[in-house]
């Protein structure tokens, strides 16, 4: 028997699964939370935009997670043994770079570093460097459009460039000290791999492409000229990162002897290219030409593929159309929203002041109410909007409570939200010409909120499937390592053998979509009125739209 592991470093934790490559059955999963900061994340309570993470936690989780997955894997499997895993993968979050120096040791793990929050891990979620990104829009319409075209035509706080330039103004210190910087997708194979030279690291095509604006129809990363219009220590910089980034058949490298011996594992176990966890989740969904597949998490991210062969438009708002990420020899798309669980949590608890628990009880309470009933109407921005307004200085809004409105009412108008969230993403790239026959949904919130599921069913009018593994990015980083590993001869060939969809479809029902085609009308004059699409609109009429709508869902 040959297995591989996948390694899926999250926003609050690491797991590691290992599965047998024949059919893709998991045989070891372990879960590792990240020890620092508020659930893993480093904050200032001075700016609720930073979000930065420890890359000691994700040294500690790698080792931990890993070690839990074989012990587990031993139990499971009579007579298993450790050398028989061929490959591993890796996926995370992403953009998440973090500073190194010559020797490709992150910053925080040095003395003079280990308190300062701008050596750590620069979060996805980090949303300190908005004026950046609006300057690098700016500059790069005025004098290289070509760059922007390909990621929606706006560049974005979450990005590689935006935060890089952002720690340049505000710690130049840090900055200078770093030799280079890293994504942390790219990071946890290099180490495993014992790389000791930035230079060195195999980059992946799908963080270089859709965050830092590579590409080789420009020979790759931006120009010097460019960067050199944001600072010239930018320009300096480019030349200490990477000349070319990989899609996912290339080899990240093979397992050194020091990490094999920690770990237990065979020294020379291929690794394959680092990709971020919602592309490997994409592959681990079975994503195809007119799939869409959405891994909802603490954020939600859509990703979607169309053969290279092909012409694809360039969609403003998407958040990236890159050749060779997620698969070979295809056009990746990828979109999102930027708060989903995050949105709910942020209800249940920090607002209601429940405890995690509280999630199914406010569900169970509002499952069967009929669209409109409560009269509530959200816009899902809390953490702004990265598809397709990519504006992270967007918040959100709750309209329509009254005196009788109930927490679970709430909580499910927030559900709501995302769902046209999600609708507004499908439609945009469904206009661009993006096929999409069947969505496929993902991720521990599509497992286990069946509400929530045929919300977004009715909402979209289109079917949702949810992928049979709980574990998504790690089972489609362990898919990646399969071919890699040589196990199977193509993605195609690996992904009908290792992934699969659960037997249950969600549909839509006729009634409730028409109700929210009514509210959906409501939430897009939102969406455009405050997303500054269009110019001031008249919203007067919004509350008693609302109105109207719940007393006719009441009395019918």
């Amino acid at each position: 028997m040959a297995f591989t592991l996948g390694i899926d470093f999250g926003t609050n934790s690491a797991r590691a699964l290992i599965v047998d490559c024949t059919d893709g059955k998991e045989v070891g999963l372990a879960v590792v939370n990240y020890p620092s900061g508020v659930e893993g994340v480093l904050i200032d309570s001075r700016d609720s935009n930073l979000a930065r993470q420890s890359p000691a936690d994700y040294l500690f989780a790698l080792e931990e997670s890993i070690k839990g997955a074989l012990s587990e894997a031993s139990v499971a499997v009579p007579g298993f043994d450790p050398g028989a895993i061929v490959g591993i993968g890796v996926d995370s979050t992403g953009s998440s770079p973090i500073p190194v120096d010559n020797q490709n040791v992150p910053l925080a793990l040095q003395e003079r570093w280990k308190d300062n929050l701008n050596a750590q891990c620069w979060l996805w979620k980090d949303h300190t460097s908005t004026e950046e990104a609006a300057e690098i829009t700016r500059l790069a319409s005025e004098h290289r459009p070509h760059f922007l075209a390909k990621c929606g035509n706006t560049y974005s706080s979450e990005w590689w460039w935006s935060k890089l330039w952002h720690c340049l103004k505000t710690d130049p210190d840090v900055f200078e000290a770093a030799y280079s910087w890293i994504e942390l997708c790219d990071y946890v194979p290099s180490v495993l791999a014992g790389i000791s030279d930035p230079k060195e690291v195999v980059r992946g095509v799908c963080a270089a492409g859709h965050k830092a604006m590579y590409a080789e129809d420009w020979g790759g990363l931006p120009d010097e000229g460019f960067l050199a219009m944001l600072d010239p220590q930018l320009a300096a910089l480019r030349r200490r990162l990477y000349e070319k980034a990989f899609d996912a058949s290339t080899r990240a490298g093979r397992l050194c002897e020091e990490w094999a011996g920690r770990l237990g594992l065979s020294e020379g176990t291929v690794i394959s290219i680092g990709e971020f966890d919602v592309h490997y989740g994409a592959i681990g969904s079975g994503v195809t030409e007119g799939t869409l597949v959405k891994v909802i998490g603490t954020s939600t991210c859509d990703c979607a593929v169309v053969s290279a062969a092909k012409e694809v438009k360039d969609i403003p708002g998407i958040c990236g159309i890159v050749k060779g990420a997620i698969l070979p020899d295809v056009y990746g798309v990828e979109a999102g929203q930027s708060a989903c669980g995050d949105l709910f949590k942020w209800w249940v608890e920090t607002v209601c002041g429940n405890d995690p628990s509280a999630h199914a009880e406010l569900t169970e309470s509002v499952a069967d109410q009929a669209p409109g009933t409560a009269g509530l109407l959200a816009l899902d921005w809390n953490n702004g909007n990265r598809t397709v307004l990519v504006d992270q200085r967007l918040t959100g809004l709750i309209l329509g409570q009254t005196l009788q409105t109930t927490q679970a009412e709430i909580y499910r108008a927030l559900i709501e939200a995302t769902a046209f969230g999600a609708r507004a993403i499908i439609e945009r790239i469904v206009e661009y010409g993006v096929p999409i026959h069947r969505v496929v949904c993902a991720g521990g919130i599509a497992e286990k909120n069946p509400m929530l599921m045929q919300i977004y069913a009715d909402v979209t009018g289109r079917e949702m499937c949810v992928s049979s593994s709980s574990q998504t990015c790690a089972l489609g980083a362990c898919v990646a390592a399969a071919v890699v590993a040589g196990e199977y001869p193509d993605f195609t060939t690996a992904q009908q053998a290792m992934t699969s969809l659960k037997s249950f479809v969600y549909r839509p029902d006729p009634d409730a979509h028409a109700v929210y085609d009514q509210l959906f009308g409501l939430y897009l004059k939102l969406h455009d009125s405050f997303g500054g699409v269009s110019g001031p609109s008249d919203l007067g009429n919004v509350m008693k739209e609302l109105l109207r709508i719940k007393d006719a869902a009441r009395f019918s």
